[in-house]
């Protein structure tokens, strides 16, 4: 572990910690390549932390391996969330502890629309039942918030949407279902500046009102983080982070590309 990871690593604990992965291996199920090795990271209360490295070295994987995605597999490490291990969580249960992962391409649900999905989550999430007209009235704001349309509230889930809409529609269920810990994995793709704009706004709108939130963000490019200022950029290649520094991190990259930090080179 280089110096620079020494010292994040070591200030990013107490009682403030919200999210601990400890020596993490993930592999896809039914193939044995690690993809995520010897993985560690800590990010506590009110934190953003955001993970860059090239194509292909598990930055998604991370995303969804933290949310409990069916496909991926745990064979050595743990996932602490909120002082409780959650390697073995369904993603409902997740979800109802607070995690929220804006996902790079939001999955179509035909037959389900928007204000059903939303309805129900938030009443799986919070464990009440949802008032429909305080729910509608809430509902319309915030979509006006985030630029969709007010007649997405009755279409399909994702279905038709352009994919600048279905970011936004991720932001959208952020604000409903009010996490604890949000993932946002590649929000920027398939996103244009306004667009962008917006939905950053939003988000920083949501952690100005809740200032014990903590978010990872998962990045190609430096462009999300000018909107959301991360207080650490970690640099992941070969299944682990190999370097962790601030914004100015994120900028050397976008000048001289990853070949800066050699594969399993801790600089």
């Amino acid at each position: 572990m280089c110096f620079y990871t020494y010292i994040w690593y070591n200030i990013s604990t107490g009682d403030d910690l919200m999210l601990k992965i400890e020596h993490l291996n993930v592999k896809v199920k039914d193939n044995d390549e690690l993809i995520l090795k010897d993985f560690n990271i800590n990010i506590s209360k009110s934190q953003v932390h955001a993970i860059m490295g090239p194509n292909g070295t598990g930055k998604s994987t991370l995303s969804k391996i933290i949310m409990g995605h069916y496909k991926y597999e745990i064979t050595d490490g743990t996932i602490i969330f909120c002082d409780e291990v959650i390697n073995d969580l369904e993603v409902n249960e997740r979800a109802k502890r607070g995690l929220f992962l804006c996902m790079q391409d939001p999955t179509v649900i035909e037959g389900v629309s928007n204000s059903e999905f939303l309805r129900t989550a938030r009443s799986e999430v919070t464990g009440e039942k949802v008032n429909l007209f305080t729910f509608i009235k809430d509902m319309e704001s915030a979509m006006k918030d985030v630029g969709l349309d007010g007649n997405m509230l009755h279409r399909s889930l994702n279905s038709g949407f352009s994919g600048g809409e279905k970011k936004k529609n991720e932001v959208l269920q952020l604000k409903f279902l009010k996490p604890k810990f949000i993932i946002l994995d590649e929000l920027d793709s398939g996103l244009d500046v306004d667009s962008l704009r917006i939905v950053c706004k939003n988000i920083n709108d949501y952690i100005n009102d809740n200032p014990d939130v903590s978010v990872l963000i998962i990045t190609h490019y430096p462009r999300i983080l000018e909107y959301i200022k991360p207080d650490f950029v970690h640099i992941l290649m070969d299944g682990k982070i190999q370097k962790t520094g601030d914004f100015n991190l994120a900028l050397e990259i976008e000048k001289d590309g990853y070949k800066m930090i050699g594969s399993g080179v801790c600089e």
